[in-house]
């Protein structure tokens, strides 16, 4: 009798995961196949058990096809885990709220996460609860990270590639005599998230602190996709009208104009949260309905609310050396406003979560390979 992992499989399906070296460039397992090369009327002509042997670890399928009599092998253990409707953990990119230990501030009582920069650099398991940090969590603290120029960059070069913008490979924030960015103000920055002016949204920030003796200037970080689990939970029109209405974001100074039109809260096909873009400085004009301006317009009030709960924030002071790394489509980020004759002097860089969530697996694998070693 056939697997049913055979038996209840589409034949297209099962066909187009053929891993034979026909079908796969042994060398690095792509596809050699367009999906219009297959044979149309496509069935199992007859479906074998075979047991293990030198080349594979378990036993397998062999399946033999009509109508052309291609012949694929599928081990046991490749159907039982991806058989249509197995069980499956987690949303495939880890980019959702269902990959993520979503956290309000006292959540984090006691066990903020952090490592010391030479720790990170040095122990590869330290690297790996770090940069795990940041996609579980969204966020991780690096200490002791050296206070010299542009280490920024080397900090992002440690799990990707530098993601430059108009505001080049690295920015400064600091107070500047022409700013063109409330950033490099002294002025109160309210819980945001950076760039939602921009496709694609630079998904990692990192900033790095230089030196901090200015009165005020604290930090504080907000978990969005906490935040608007909630207000789904409050207030489920609120939220359905903040995943639909598009919000154009600007960004306009003498060499850029940048625009985006995104939802405040992006979700995926299956209605999970995926990314917020909230900026109350870089929110456009809207063109819409009158009705739908009124339902936009108090949900994002309602949304705006949510974030200032005193709860929510997770507070800290940056302090020379202390490297911040995060999540910018997840987490907002906010400061108190400093006294502008004070030192503060913060560097950051972009980056992107593919290259982290690379990295990471990258570390993951070469870790699981000295264990069996």
């Amino acid at each position: 009798m056939p697997s049913t992992a055979i038996t209840d499989s589409p034949a297209p399906w099962l066909r187009d995961n053929c891993p034979c070296g026909e079908c796969r460039d042994p060398r690095n397992g792509q596809k050699l196949f367009q999906i219009t090369d297959l044979p149309t009327g496509l069935a199992v002509a007859e479906a074998r058990e075979v047991p293990a042997s030198g080349d594979r670890s378990g036993p397998g399928w062999e399946v033999v096809w009509e109508p052309d009599g291609h012949r694929s092998l599928y081990p046991a253990g490749w159907l039982e885990a991806h058989a249509p409707g197995a069980a499956r953990h987690g949303d495939g990119d880890g980019r959702t709220e269902q990959d993520k230990e979503l956290w309000a501030a006292p959540d984090l009582a006691g066990r903020v996460p952090e490592a010391s920069w030479d720790a990170y650099i040095g122990d590869r398991a330290v690297r790996i609860h770090a940069l795990d940090s940041v996609r579980r969590l969204g966020f991780v603290l690096l200490r002791g990270v050296p206070c010299r120029d542009r280490m920024v960059l080397d900090v992002a070069e440690t799990f990707g590639f530098v993601r430059r913008t108009n505001y080049g490979e690295l920015f400064e924030v600091r107070v500047e005599a022409d700013p063109n960015n409330l950033a490099f103000t002294g002025a109160r920055i309210t819980p945001h998230t950076d760039n939602p002016y921009r496709d694609p949204v630079p998904t990692v920030q990192l900033l790095h602190c230089l030196r901090n003796e200015a009165a005020g200037g604290d930090s504080g970080l907000v978990d969005g996709f906490h935040a608007a689990a909630l207000l789904r939970a409050e207030d489920p029109r609120a939220f359905e009208v903040l995943t639909r209405v598009p919000v154009e974001f600007a960004f306009t100074d003498a060499r850029t104009e940048l625009r985006a039109h995104r939802p405040l809260v992006d979700v995926d096909p299956l209605g999970r949260i995926r990314e917020i873009r909230f900026n109350n400085r870089s929110i456009g004009t809207l063109h819409a309905s009158a009705a739908v301006l009124e339902e936009f317009y108090a949900a994002y009030r309602r949304f705006g609310e949510l974030l200032l709960r005193p709860e929510l924030c997770l507070d800290f002071r940056l302090a020379p050396g202390d490297c911040l790394v995060f999540d910018n489509t997840r987490l907002l980020h906010a400061r108190t406003a400093f006294a502008e004759s004070g030192g503060r002097h913060l560097q950051g860089a972009y980056a992107d979560l593919d290259g982290l969530c690379s990295a990471l697996a990258v570390l993951r694998r070469g870790t699981r390979e000295g264990d069996s070693a």
